[in-house]
């Protein structure tokens, strides 16, 4: 799949101006409030014809201003999750479902009913009426609703942002199995939630003032430095990947990475597994030497790979753990007293508790 966009839109004082491409798998559109992302994926959608740009779908064009073409909603294939769920109160969750299939194209490829109940774990829900149900179930039968119109791409505004914290860890296991599955449905998922973005995305494009800011490999944005104020400082961190190794009888589990081990708690995947870790750039602290004596085993040689300076008296510095990249955040004394540069070997000391169990992802 690949989709090409170039947005243009003005809003009073306000100028949208947005261009990016996605392939397979999960693209994040990544902004804080405001920044225009409703705005560009309302495009692609039809449901907004901009001023100005194109919007490409696997070499189709389905909106050209300068060509004057636009297809409507109703034709494009596509298939869209709102943030609040929008389900028939009349219809149970089954009927809820199938309308969707009422909007498959003839002869497309997709899951069929079944497919979809068992992929979101709504068995026991299936026959139930839309209120009776929580708001993360709510929104696994809206999106069964999209997959079973057997769409092109899947597009997601903030389908998360309405639920709470349990809600919100109830439902990202089923959209990391979508994303991983056999159906290979490529998704445009917008968001201002860092941690819903570092356990879905593999392509993360970031976005402010209607603007992009920097696109790329998820792995690659998150461990940047110049990310940093684009994710906020106590939200920016690296997302490396990790194999489960062990599970201990105290809660810990021994997972390895290219650098070494990692004993972190709360890790739900069976030995064995691949996980993602994400680890805060304000969790990682610095030393010259390798320590001893600490409560932390988590130990791990480091490069320093660049320096970058903040507006303030922080600095980010972006790090080599073996092929991974982790980030660091210090202060501007720090790197003068320690003399922390590129090229310097030096080592970084995670706390096992700084990594939250609702960041380890699969």
């Amino acid at each position: 799949m690949s989709l090409d966009l170039h947005i243009k839109q003005q809003f009073g004082d306000f100028a949208l101006d947005v261009a990016f491409t996605a392939g397979a798998g999960i693209t994040a559109l990544f902004g804080r409030s405001g920044a225009g992302k409703t705005t560009v994926i309302n495009a692609v959608a039809g449901l907004l014809r901009p001023e100005g740009g194109h919007v490409h779908l696997q070499g189709e064009t389905l909106f050209d201003a300068t060509r004057g073409i636009f297809v409507p909603p109703a034709k494009r294939q596509l298939g869209y999750v709102f943030q609040d769920a929008r389900l028939f109160p009349h219809l149970s969750v089954v009927d809820n479902l199938t309308f969707g299939a009422r909007y498959a194209p003839s002869g497309a490829a997709g899951p069929d009913l079944a497919d979809v109940i068992k992929l979101l774990g709504l068995e026991h829900v299936q026959n139930r009426a839309p209120n009776t149900l929580s708001g993360g179930e709510k929104q696994r039968v809206a999106l069964g609703r999209a997959l079973l119109s057997r769409p092109r791409l899947l597009l997601m505004d903030e389908p998360l942002a309405s639920l709470d914290g349990p809600r919100k860890q109830e439902i990202l296991p089923y959209l990391e199995r979508l994303r991983d599955g056999p159906l290979g449905l490529p998704i445009l998922y917008v968001s201002h939630a860092v941690d819903e973005v570092a356990r879905l995305a593999d392509t993360l494009v970031l976005v402010q003032d209607g603007r992009v800011r920097a696109d790329g490999p998820l792995f690659e944005v998150m461990s940047d430095p110049a990310a940093v104020p684009l994710l906020g400082v106590r939200e920016a961190g690296a997302v490396i990947e990790a194999d489960v190794l062990e599970h201990a009888d105290d809660g810990l589990s021994t997972l390895r990475i290219s650098a070494g081990q990692l004993e972190l708690p709360g890790v739900q995947a069976p030995v064995g597994a691949r996980v993602r870790l994400r680890v805060l750039a304000q969790d990682v602290i610095l030393s010259l030497d390798r320590p001893d004596g600490l409560s932390s085993v988590n130990i791990l040689p480091v490069v320093i790979e660049a320096v970058h300076p903040g507006d303030g008296p922080g600095a980010a510095i972006a790090l080599r753990a073996g092929n991974d990249r982790l980030l660091a955040r210090v202060t501007a004394r720090a790197v003068a007293e320690l003399r922390l540069k590129p090229g310097l070997h030096c080592h970084a000391i995670l706390k096992a508790t700084t990594v939250a169990p609702g960041s380890i992802g699969r």
